[in-house]
């Protein structure tokens, strides 16, 4: 390409603050501002010689281009946005580790958001995040307020929800059916043998996911055994944590002291179950048999293990980043839905 030997002429160019300006790269590299511009934001577009004298150039001067101007030219900023319920545990911090693989590798920046499984929240960080523009938006969840909804119809940008399943997604959907997947392990463990099940998560917050999950039971309940009562405990001000698993363990053994199967909504919950059991002097699964929800890294190692669901965490993330990366490039692309499923892993706590 002729411009790529193209030879800068010489100008002021430091700007007042005294950062290194492309005119001055290009000088050094003896090659026009354009050819500088086009090695860093395509580096196909320039010859191997160009783009070895640019990167030569760049690292000597320490420059950082200006991404303003190359968005506002593009009219894309090189972001996306990402609202997780929280990081503190492994399966959204690994669905968000492979999201970010995918979008860096395009050269793509991820902003992250945590809504503490609050949908207000939620809708205030998007709100925030919309401000600056953002390529595309992915989420945890198919349940919003309304005026989430409604913000991210009007911003006309690609939107992927993750770790659910809805038969009237906002845009492009990546997930898995949370109440299915609660309805395999409540049908596992009456195949097992056990007839008096109780269902044990947090049900006071806004999260979808753990209504799905009790759905779930509760049909699979009234389908398998029924006359059963419906057991449920909630977690309550006790939140999602091992100490709140440990509390559902006392009040289950208090309020339905008949239970033979106390099934957690999340393995953060049955881990706190089993160590409270174990306390107690329970055999588990002889005295109790307890499930989780998620395959946690702990879930393998606690004794005895932990039957559980295992979710394509990696798998959300990276699907997710690669279908938000299709919408950026393709924005008349039709909507896509991906049921990952899930797996039912059982080993010898119930």
């Amino acid at each position: 390409m002729t411009d790529d030997v193209e030879i800068a002429r010489a100008r002021p160019t430091r700007r007042a603050t005294g950062t290194v300006t492309i005119d001055e790269v290009a000088a050094l590299a003896g090659v026009s501002p354009s050819t500088v511009s086009r090695a860093i934001r395509d580096p196909e577009q320039v010859s191997l010689a160009a783009y070895d004298a640019v990167m030569r150039a760049v690292d000597k001067t320490n420059y950082v281009p200006n991404r303003v101007a190359s968005n506002l030219a593009s009219n894309r900023s090189g972001t996306v946005a990402a609202v997780m319920p929280a990081m503190s545990y492994s399966v959204f911090a690994d669905t968000v580790h492979a999201l970010e693989a995918e979008l860096s590798a395009a050269g793509v920046q991820l902003f992250l958001g945590t809504s503490g499984y609050d949908e207000k929240r939620e809708e205030q960080i998007l709100r925030a995040f919309l401000g600056r523009r953002p390529d595309g938006i992915v989420m945890v969840g198919a349940s919003h307020t309304e005026g989430t909804r409604e913000m991210l119809r009007r911003a006309r940008i690609p939107v992927v929800e993750t770790w659910d399943w809805s038969d009237d997604p906002i845009d492009s959907l990546v997930g898995f059916s949370n109440q299915a997947a609660l309805t395999a392990i409540v049908e596992h463990v009456v195949e097992a043998g056990y007839r008096h099940p109780t269902f044990a998560g947090w049900l006071a917050g806004a999260d979808s996911r753990a209504r799905a999950r009790r759905n779930g039971f509760e049909d699979a309940l009234r389908r398998l055994l029924p006359g059963e009562p419906v057991r449920v405990l909630d977690a309550g001000e006790h939140g999602i944590s091992v100490e709140a698993g440990a509390w559902l363990l006392g009040q289950v053994r208090e309020q339905h002291p008949e239970t033979d199967v106390l099934v957690c909504a999340s393995d953060v919950f049955a881990t706190g179950a089993l160590l409270e059991a174990q306390r107690r002097g329970l055999g588990v699964p002889g005295d109790l048999a307890i499930t989780g929800f998620g395959d946690f890294e702990i879930s393998r190692y606690l004794h005895p293990a932990l039957t559980t669901v295992r979710t394509p965490d990696d798998q959300i993330g990276r699907r997710a980043g690669e279908l938000i990366l299709e919408r950026i490039a393709d924005p008349d692309a039709t909507p896509v839905s991906l049921d990952l499923g899930f797996t039912l892993v059982v080993r010898e706590s119930a």
